[in-house]
C-alpha cells in the first residue's frame, strides 16, 4: 500500500491508499483513521475500495506530506560511504544521529522557500523509513518487523550555519527544509530496502546517483541503535542518510537558487519533486 496524506476540494487534510494504476486515492478517514499517524498506529497495509467508500481521482486532490505529525525525525549522517570521504570526514563507527524538527515538513510540489540568512542551502537526497511498532533496546534480528514503510526526505541543509556549530539540528530545521513524499510504501511492498536505486535531480541535471546498498549502518542496525539509547514510537520517521553529489562536495560548491526544480527518486517508493523559492 502507499499511503498518501491529502486534500480535496474541502481542505481537510485526511488519509489515503494511493491507487497509481489507475490514478485514484481510497479516503480512509472513512474508516475511522483521522490522520496518517493512526493508520500506521493500527498496521494498515493494505486496503480494498468497497462499493461505498469514498475515492478520488489524483486529478481532483492536492497530495501533502505523508506524514504531517510524527514524533520525530531522526536523521542519520555520513552513512554513505562516499559522502563520508566528499565532507573529508572519518567513516563513522557508530551511526551519527541528529534531529531535523517536524515543523520543516512540506510535501511534494510544496516550496523550498531559502531564508534569507543562509547563503549556502545545500540538497540531501535520502531514502528514509517509519517504525510501525515503539519499542526500547529493539534486538537486531527483531528490528525489520518494526518498520511500517519507506518513504522520501530531501535534508535540506544551510551549510554555513551547520558548520559554524556543532549541532546540526536548527541548520537544518528552517520552515520547508524537510520535503517529505510522496507516499509512504508499506515494508511489505519493499522486499529489499538495501537495493534500491537513488538519484537526485535539479532542472534534470543529475547530481547525485547511488542506492542503498552502499548505506554504512542497515536499516535494523539503525533502529537497535537509535532504541538503544532511547524508546522509538510509532509514527518515528528516521532518514538514513545521503549520498556523493551534494552541494557541499562539489568543486565549486553548488548550492540551491530560487527557481530551481529538485526531484529525488527512490526505486519503489516514487519521485519528490519541490520548487525552490526565495524568502
Amino acid at each position: 500500500m502507499k499511503l498518501v496524506s491529502f486534500s480535496s476540494a474541502d481542505g481537510r487534510i485526511r488519509p489515503g491508499s494511493l491507487i497509481e494504476e489507475r490514478n485514484l486515492v481510497i479516503d480512509l478517514s472513512a474508516a475511522g483513521y483521522p490522520d496518517a499517524l493512526s493508520v500506521i498506529t493500527a498496521g494498515l497495509t493494505s486496503v480494498d475500495a468497497g462499493e461505498n467508500d469514498p475515492v478520488y481521482p489524483l486529478s481532483e486532490i492536492r497530495l501533502h506530506a505523508p506524514l504531517l505529525n510524527p514524533p520525530r525525525i531522526f536523521l542519520i549522517g555520513l552513512n554513505y560511504r562516499d559522502h563520508a570521504i566528499e565532507s573529508g570526514l572519518a567513516i563513522p563507527a557508530t551511526p551519527v544521529a541528529f534531529l531535523k524538527l517536524p515543523s520543516a515538513i512540506i510535501g511534494p510540489g510544496e516550496p523550498i522557500v531559502l531564508p534569507v540568512n543562509t547563503k549556502e542551502p545545500d540538497y540531501e537526497a535520502e531514502f528514509a523509513f517509519v517504525m510501525g511498532r515503539g519499542g526500547y533496546r529493539i534486538p537486531l534480528a527483531e528490528a525489520a518487523a518494526y518498520v511500517y514503510g519507506y518513504t522520501i526526505l530531501n535534508d535540506v541543509s544551510a551549510r554555513d550555519i551547520q558548520n559554524a556549530s556543532s549541532q546540526w539540528s536548527l541548520a537544518k530545521s528552517f520552515p520547508t527544509f524537510c520535503p517529505l513524499g510522496p507516499a509512504i510504501v508499506t515494508a511489505d511492498s519493499i522486499p529489499n530496502p538495501h537495493a534500491l536505486a537513488i538519484s537526485l535531480h535539479i532542472d534534470g541535471m543529475v547530481l547525485q546517483s547511488s542506492n542503498t546498498r552502499e548505506l554504512i549502518f542497515s536499516v535494523p542496525r539503525l533502529i537497535e541503535f537509535i532504541s538503544s539509547i532511547t524508546p522509538l514510537f510509532p509514527g518515528d520517521i528516521v532518514s538514513t542518510g545521503t549520498p556523493s553529489g551534494v552541494g557541499l562536495g562539489r568543486t565549486p560548491k553548488r548550492w540551491l537558487q530560487p527557481g530551481e526544480t529538485v526531484s529525488i527518486t527512490v526505486e519503489g517508493i516514487g519521485t519528490l519533486t519541490n520548487p525552490v523559492a526565495a524568502e
